[in-house]
């Protein structure tokens, strides 16, 4: 082989914590080695960001960049959820501003064709920092004003999936006379971007004519206006409906504030609102490693009267932190009624194997929460609507209500108990089901000591060839006249080892009449006793009468 392409004693990548610097793959201008990888840690001081920019890009060519690369993060290197992106060929990476301090780039080479490699220099985003025409356009911090200045670097364009950007010198005071530009967006699959400021403090004044930040459906100023903000007040979420985002920072020549603190996403799988009565969803990119700095919310809303339960069928996340025990990092959380002011029902991290989650009502929020730094898998989830329904029974009957609202879409016969011959009847608001235990499919079964009468609850949501039957167990006791009903099957039934009794968390309006139907059932049960005790009363004393004749 070439002596040059040769990997022993190549040395190549270390951490580079000047202020500014240059560095390029081993042998450049030359051809690079087989067989070699590179990694090159940037660390600035705190507090700035790290510019980085290419003068030279040459590696072997692949559509998926599968054999030479050059990968660049935004913070430490194969922490993946900070992955900007993926470069190969002849076409230069763009240039990257980070979203803080730390800056990782890698580069691999496999054991066939070698190019002339890459060269790259990059720069402290800090106040002491000269800046060369040479730098791209979009990262300078442009002095409209005082053009050669000393100045802080801001802008920048932002490829990977999530991100993180700040007005400059955030949060202390921003300068006078800055102009930043952000653009964000156009990784290879990415989809609508949402953007959310975590906080927003500049000078106000009508139609905001003095310092600003305004955003850009798009790449270019030439794109449609999204919005125009200053003041203190938090501009509101803001969705793209491109997978770019053009964000620009201004200030005028005196009066400032503490300026902004903004995070940006992927859309697409990351804000979800699901209405159907089953479903499933993921954690972005699942199975592969979810990005870093995501906020991402899932609300399912089903009809009045629902439940929503959720099965997880997969979750590994970060894990817990060593100092407190608790999931301070990435975390994942339930909170019901739809809100994040609504009652927690349980926040995880880590890879654990979770048990089903029932709402109280007929909202539910999840909330997916990712750091700065290590990323996991993921998660994977179904969930489906738990129907309302009022199980009761005597010593001889099963009395099975559920409102028509909650299956309005449904016909009476797609609602029946053991077999179809045993469909719902439709009584006023209700769909009314009431058998004896010798019908309908029951069965008597010995479970933990006691007799109980067992059967199946079939709903048929079927539609077209797409089979979807729920099935819930209803269960009597007949001498304690206890009723239960338990969901079986629903999004999977393989997935639903886990059942669990519905019977406390399914409240619904008719509750009161249900109660009065009960109590009328055990009344009856009463006189009937009451009736029995006086004939035999009445027996004894003829064959007492009769005896005294």
């Amino acid at each position: 082989s070439h002596p040059l392409l040769c990997p022993l004693g190549i040395k190549c990548g270390g951490v580079l914590s000047a202020p500014s610097g240059n560095f390029s793959s081993p042998n450049f201008p030359g051809l690079y080695p087989y067989e070699t990888e590179c990694t090159w840690l940037i660390v600035v001081a705190e507090g700035s960001s790290v510019l980085l920019s290419f003068s030279h890009f040459e590696l072997e060519y692949h559509d998926t960049c599968a054999y030479d690369y050059l990968q660049v993060y935004n913070g430490a290197a194969r922490d993946r959820g900070n992955l900007l992106g993926t470069f190969c060929g002849h076409s230069p990476p763009p240039p990257f501003s980070s979203a803080w301090h730390v800056m990782a780039v890698v580069f691999h080479s496999d054991r066939h064709v070698a190019k002339h490699g890459f060269a790259a220099a990059y720069r402290k985003g800090s106040r002491e920092v000269w800046w060369s025409l040479s730098i791209h356009p979009s990262i300078l911090f442009h002095c409209p004003h005082h053009p050669c200045l000393l100045a802080d670097a801001c802008g920048g364009q932002l490829t990977g999936l999530s991100g993180e950007i700040t007005s400059p010198r955030y949060p202390e005071s921003y300068p006078n006379d800055a102009e930043c530009r952000w653009t964000i967006g156009g990784a290879s699959g990415g989809g609508p971007l949402t953007l959310v400021f975590a906080d927003f403090q500049m000078e106000g004044g009508q139609g905001c004519g003095f310092d600003y930040v305004a955003l850009f459906d798009g790449p270019t100023v030439t794109a449609p206006h999204l919005g125009r903000y200053c003041g203190s007040a938090r501009p509101p979420r803001t969705i793209s409906s491109t997978p770019h985002l053009l964000v620009i920072f201004k200030s005028d020549f005196n009066i400032g504030g503490r300026g902004f603190k903004a995070h940006f996403y992927s859309a697409g799988e990351c804000q979800e609102v699901f209405t159907t009565i089953k479903g499933n969803f993921s954690s972005p990119q699942y199975p592969n490693f979810y990005p870093n700095n995501l906020k991402c919310q899932w609300s399912i809303q089903l009809p009045p009267g629902y439940r929503v339960k959720v099965f997880f069928l997969d979750m590994e996340l970060e894990g817990r932190s060593s100092l407190t025990g608790g999931c301070d990092y990435d975390h994942f959380s339930a909170f019901d009624g739809g809100t994040e002011n609504g009652s927690l029902l349980g926040r995880w991290c880590g890879r654990e194997s979770l048990a089903p989650v029932t709402s109280r009502s007929n909202r539910l929020l999840l909330v997916l929460h990712t750091d700065r730094n290590t990323a996991k898998r993921g998660f994977s989830i179904s969930y489906v609507g738990v129907v309302p329904m009022n199980v009761s029974c005597t010593r001889t009957d099963f009395h099975i209500q559920i409102p028509v609202q909650s299956l309005a879409q449904l016909e009476r016969n797609r609602i029946y108990l053991g077999t179809p011959s045993c469909a719902a009847q439709v009584v006023g608001r209700n769909f009314k089901i009431h058998t004896r235990f010798d019908t309908c499919g029951t069965e008597s079964q010995r479970r933990n000591n006691t007799s109980v009468i067992v059967s199946t609850l079939y709903i048929d949501f079927s539609v077209g060839d797409q089979e979807d039957i729920h099935q819930y167990e209803v269960q009597c006791e007949p001498k304690r006249k206890e009723a239960s009903v338990t969901l079986i099957a629903g999004p999977d039934p393989s997935r639903l080892s886990q059942a669990e009794n519905l019977v406390d968390a399914q409240q619904w309006e008719g509750e009161a009449i249900e109660a009065r139907e009960i109590k009328s059932q055990d009344t009856s049960d009463i006189i009937f006793i009451s009736i029995c005790i006086l004939a035999g009363l009445l027996m004894v004393i003829a064959v007492v009468g009769l005896v005294l004749l």
